[in-house]
């Protein structure tokens, strides 16, 4: 693999980050991941939108543009001999040394990583849920950021150590509501009405989770999003997961219990719905 970094091209094991960046020592950082076809970004206005409210937030100047970034992303993938690809696009703070920043960061870092992505199943192979022990942690600040502290994460998916690689871990609230997967988003469907938890509940507002609620407007279906327990998913008529990668991907069961439906009427729509806008490229 070959890896941007500030403007240069270095094979994975050359390239590097200080160890003074802010990145590395407070996880002050965001990141972008999102699918390339055919050398084509989707979705990017939608990613570049949030990853600059992200740096306005944290106080990191950005330091290019839009078009410099997408630069920077097609060269990434073409040094990896790629056209369809899995990219992500990490901005830091910065090298500022040890001790913490309160009037914001001038000098941030670039690195764009792009890997080969499988061709997706068609009907794409479902997911099985486990909800975890572990609940999903409020934001530190007013919002979820996709930032680098990334640790919730990474001890969910330690909490599914042994488990096979079709189980995604169902995230919920200390209080007990339903959340997100610890790498998706979550959707589901019951007489005839698409709901998703609300933002407030302290889930990442997913790019994918912002097309597929645009997909259900311009389909007619209604969609509500809220506060729901886990009895409301698993009365679903049907559930499915998303993320910029995977796409739309139906859900099997939950703990165990079937979905009535694991690849019903409205997740093949607006899967359908969702490959379409890939064709055209919005």
């Amino acid at each position: 693999m070959h890896v941007y970094v500030n403007g240069t091209i270095y094979p994975a094991e050359q390239a590097s980050v200080s160890v003074m960046d802010h990145g590395f020592l407070y996880g002050i950082g965001l990141f972008e991941t999102l699918r390339v076809y055919d050398r084509r970004l989707f979705l990017w206005e939608a990613h570049y939108a949030r990853l600059c409210s992200g740096l306005l937030a944290l106080r990191i100047t950005p330091a290019w543009t839009s078009e410099e970034l997408v630069a920077a992303v097609l060269q990434t993938i073409d040094a990896n001999g790629l056209s369809d690809a899995y990219v992500r696009l990490s901005v830091t703070a910065g090298p500022e040394g040890v001790g913490l920043v309160a009037d914001g960061y001038e000098r941030p870092s670039l690195f764009v990583f792009a890997k080969p992505v499988a061709p997706l199943a068609d009907p794409p192979h479902p997911k099985r849920l486990q909800t975890l022990e572990l609940p999903r942690q409020t934001a530190e600040g007013h919002q979820r950021f996709k930032s680098h502290n990334y640790l919730n994460n990474a001890l969910a998916k330690q909490e599914l150590s042994g488990a096979p690689s079709d189980v995604e871990g169902l995230f919920l609230t200390h209080d007990g509501y339903l959340a997100e997967g610890i790498v998706s988003n979550l959707f589901w469907l019951n007489h005839d009405r698409l709901y998703t938890p609300s933002l407030d509940t302290g889930i990442l507002d997913g790019v994918t989770r912002q097309h597929v609620l645009l997909l259900a407007k311009r389909m007619g279906l209604p969609t509500e999003e809220g506060r729901f327990r886990l009895e409301a998913l698993r009365e679903a008529d049907e559930v499915f997961v998303t993320n910029s990668v995977q796409e739309i991907v139906p859900v099997l069961e939950i703990d165990g219990h079937l979905v009535t439906s694991n690849y019903g009427k409205y997740t093949q729509e607006l899967h359908r719905a969702y490959r379409e806008s890939i064709a055209i490229g919005e």
